[in-house]
């Protein structure tokens, strides 16, 4: 990840059940409310304006905005409900540089609707973006939709190495935990066990500090962050490192990562009679085979003292670039994941994902998704079923 611009990462996942006015027409109504096209009109015109408007939005060398508009709807088809839902979700990013070595940065996020994501009996969220309820009183702070606002100086360390230091509002999955092929919600695979590793528990959106240090082929990351809320309702601090090796072979990139992160101690444990601390260890490995294809895969496991779903995961995939249909800026990606031995109620749970992203310019692209999940108890109950998805994404 280049160490001036942090990639836009899918955040913390929070289940909440609010309703509102914006996600009636998402719950299964046919016409939308006078609401809903307060948020429609503005995502429409988005849309329409971005093959015209794109390049104005660098409206000088010091001050740019990007953004990112998706809408997406996805049927559940399995042994306990069929349902179908849809949602909007769009973030906007501004960034200021007055010099070469600073620069400030904010990033906005709005939706309509929450998809499938609070409906669902899945243990995993079948859409990992920022849906409705995920930009509203995010980490119990009272905040809306500001999700990021950072300030970051870079320092020049010889002819090879660079550190940039960052700090304000930030999120941990833009310094921890990358790859190529499985680290975006909104042009690579949707459900969000696939999008980062879930049980390496990375906070998104609140204050904090980072640095990013390159020398050569190798670089080192570190996110310390102070959470305001976490599922029972305590704020804790959360700690990050992870080491990088990136090389050119032959066949392609690669890129190598270990994670190792740890939390204070204020998750409850599994009896409920005390307060315990979280701690992981993520390797994240992608690579490049020729021009076609790429391979990426994650391997993790967490201590299990707190009450947690899942101890270990066991994910990776087969990217295939466009090219070979003659289309190189479409792609098909398919992936799978495995996570066991939790101190709850889950015992294994699996998923399958594959999607095809065709492009149809510069700006916008749509993608077929379909996920075939699997939740398995100790009770030995069972949940499973598919979720087809289809998404469109403007990027601007």
């Amino acid at each position: 990840m280049p160490i001036i611009m942090p990639v836009p990462q899918s955040g913390s996942f929070p289940q909440r059940t609010r309703q509102s006015c914006l996600n009636q027409l998402f719950g299964g109504h046919i016409l939308p409310s006078c609401t809903t096209w307060v948020f429609w009109l503005p995502a429409i015109a988005i849309i329409l304006v971005i093959p015209v408007a794109c390049s104005a939005y660098e409206f000088n060398d010091k001050f740019s905005l990007s953004g990112i508009l998706a809408g997406t709807y996805q049927y559940q088809d399995t042994n306990d409900d069929n349902l179908g839902r849809g949602a909007v979700p769009l973030q906007l990013e501004f960034v200021y540089a007055p010099g070469p070595k600073d620069i400030f940065g904010a990033k906005f996020g709005f939706a309509a609707g929450n998809g499938l994501n609070d409906q669902t009996g899945f243990a995993f969220s079948p859409y990992a973006a920022d849906l409705e309820d995920d930009v509203r009183d995010i980490n119990g702070r009272n905040r809306d939709y500001l999700l990021t606002a950072w300030y970051r100086h870079i320092l020049t360390l010889g002819t090879t190495s660079q550190l940039a230091i960052t700090g304000g509002i930030i999120d941990a999955t833009d310094y921890l935990d990358e790859n190529v092929f499985a680290n975006d919600e909104y042009t690579q695979f949707m459900n969000e066990a696939l999008v980062n590793g879930p049980n390496a528990f990375l906070p998104s959106y609140d204050t904090g500090g980072a640095f990013q240090w390159e020398t050569g082929n190798f670089a080192v990351s570190g996110v310390f962050m102070h959470i305001g809320e976490n599922d029972n309702g305590s704020s804790y601090n959360f700690y990050g490192l992870q080491l990088g090796y990136t090389r050119q072979f032959p066949v392609g990139a690669g890129n190598y990562r270990l994670m190792v992160g740890t939390t204070s101690s204020d998750f409850i444990d599994p009896g409920l009679t005390s307060k315990e601390k979280r701690a992981c260890l993520l390797l994240s490995f992608d690579q490049q085979l020729g021009k076609i294809y790429g391979v990426w895969l994650r391997l993790g496991t967490q201590d299990d003292a707190a009450a947690i779903s899942y101890k270990s995961i066991y994910s990776g995939g087969l990217n295939i670039n466009g090219m070979l249909w003659n289309r190189t800026n479409d792609n098909v990606g398919i992936g799978y994941g495995f996570l066991h031995d939790g101190n709850l109620d889950n015992d294994t749970s699996q998923v399958l994902e594959a999607y095809a992203r065709f492009s149809l310019n510069d700006y916008l692209a749509l993608t077929l998704d379909i996920q075939y999940m699997k939740d398995e108890y100790h009770t030995n109950d069972t949940l499973d079923g598919f979720i087809y998805g289809i998404r469109a994404t403007a990027v601007f």
